[in-house]
């Protein structure tokens, strides 16, 4: 699908939530190892644990609400909530005071107004793009998020430990500015269906809400295969979550310094924060840079398989990662980890664009959302597990966790492809 042919709420989405990722990622990773400085290990996973979770059931409001009231509405409506959150967040670790406690607050809120953007953004996506362009449109979105995640932790690593004020007082003002783009450049895409709907259902009050709320998040979770969706991928997000978790405290508490490079009387050599800093930006270098070409190749084989194998390199790479302190090494298991993320990166938003009905698109997406959100919930534990059972044994556990989801998997595609060959066989009778 060639530029020109997109959408223009496609156009304005890319540029400026490109530009607000960027400064996103000069911050994002860094949190675990704040707050495990400031409140301890243990701590700062409870409170992670607690954010995440209020978090997630705030998403699922999220894609009721988008399919009900607009995608638009609920994106500009998070846009301000997040705006409003980074003057606080600034405020918090400004000139005039420092509080761990309101940059808490504030980092939480920030998590739950984005997850009240995200269902809206990805069926707004599938509204204005046809079935076989959205791999593609999908990747390619992806694929911006990862460039920032290139760039943002290298400036990070700088701007976060020495000039975190001036860093979030940019985001600040880029939040503001995207917010505004979002409510003069987007329209409005919900589908007639679901507009129709949102009529016919359109009684006053909170009870009429929550009973309609729930009844159509009855209708989802009745769908069995969805349901092992979620649940498979709620198991190997344990993994991919670790990269600004359990990765980031790993390499900041055990990775000594190591030179990487020498030549001549020169030499480089990284600090474990540096180390970490290197290992975020070569995770979005890879996904940035074969997000398209390898969201083609999968495109090739079954989903099942794809899923399958992507959670069996998760779980090999936290073995590796785990058990070695050489920076080389972990460089390696890195890499091994983003070949995992992208063979997924293409696939996943397309098949549950498949699995959902037009009028309940947003609520689908919200609720596979779970297993970024549930996952990301439970994730933080392992920060506590390492005081607990030790790094090692904390890698291995999380290796575990994610090949039972690999297991899961294979279960649940099984279901779906006897339902495919039901539904034909249905259709040629």
């Amino acid at each position: 699908m060639k530029w020109s042919d997109w959408d223009i709420n496609l156009k304005v989405r890319l540029i400026g939530e490109g530009t607000f990722n960027l400064l996103f990622w000069m911050f994002f990773p860094f949190m675990a190892i704040y707050f495990s400085n400031h409140f301890g290990q243990e701590t700062a996973g409870l409170l992670l644990i607690l954010s995440q979770f209020i978090g997630t059931v705030i998403g699922l409001f999220g894609g009721y609400c988008a399919d009900h009231f607009g995608r638009k509405k609920m994106m500009v409506f998070s846009g301000a909530g997040q705006a409003v959150c980074f003057i606080f967040f600034a405020l918090a670790n400004s000139p005039w005071m420092e509080s761990p406690f309101l940059t808490f607050i504030s980092f939480s809120l920030l998590g739950l107004f984005g997850q009240l953007y995200w269902p809206a953004s990805s069926a707004m996506i599938a509204d204005v793009v046809p079935e076989k362009h959205r791999p593609g449109v999908f990747a390619i979105f992806y694929t911006s998020i990862n460039i920032s995640v290139v760039i943002g932790p290298l400036l990070g690593g700088f701007f976060f430990f020495k000039h975190r004020f001036a860093l979030l007082v940019a985001c600040t003002i880029v939040s503001f500015i995207l917010l505004q783009a979002l409510r003069v450049w987007i329209h409005e895409t919900v589908p007639q269906s679901a507009a129709a709907c949102k009529k016919e259902n359109g009684s006053s009050g909170w009870i009429s809400f929550l009973k309609n709320q729930f009844r159509d998040y009855g209708v989802i979770l009745r769908d069995r295969i969805f349901l092992l969706y979620i649940l498979a991928g709620v198991l190997v997000a344990q993994t991919f979550m670790q990269l600004d978790m359990l990765i980031a405290v790993y390499t900041s508490d055990k990775v000594p310094d190591q030179t990487l490079l020498s030549f001549d009387g020169w030499s480089f050599t990284a600090s474990g924060h540096q180390l970490f800093s290197l290992m975020v930006s070569m995770n979005g270098l890879c996904v940035a840079l074969f997000t398209v070409l390898v969201t083609k190749w999968m495109a090739r084989y079954r989903e099942g398989g794809v899923f399958m194998i992507s959670s069996l390199c998760y779980g090999v790479a936290m073995i590796l990662m785990g058990s070695t302190v050489n920076a080389w090494l972990l460089l390696f298991g890195i890499v091994l980890f983003s070949w995992a993320e992208l063979m997924t990166v293409g696939v996943q938003d397309s098949f549950v664009a498949k699995l959902s009905p037009p009028e309940l698109r947003g609520q689908y997406f919200a609720t596979s959302g779970l297993r970024f959100s549930l996952g990301r919930t439970i994730a933080p534990i392992a920060i506590p597990m390492t005081v607990w059972f030790g790094y090692p044994a904390t890698f291995i556990i999380l290796a575990a966790v994610a090949f039972l989801g690999m297991m899961l998997y294979g279960v649940l595609f099984a279901m779906f492809y006897r339902r495919e060959k039901v539904s034909l066989a249905s259709k040629n009778v």
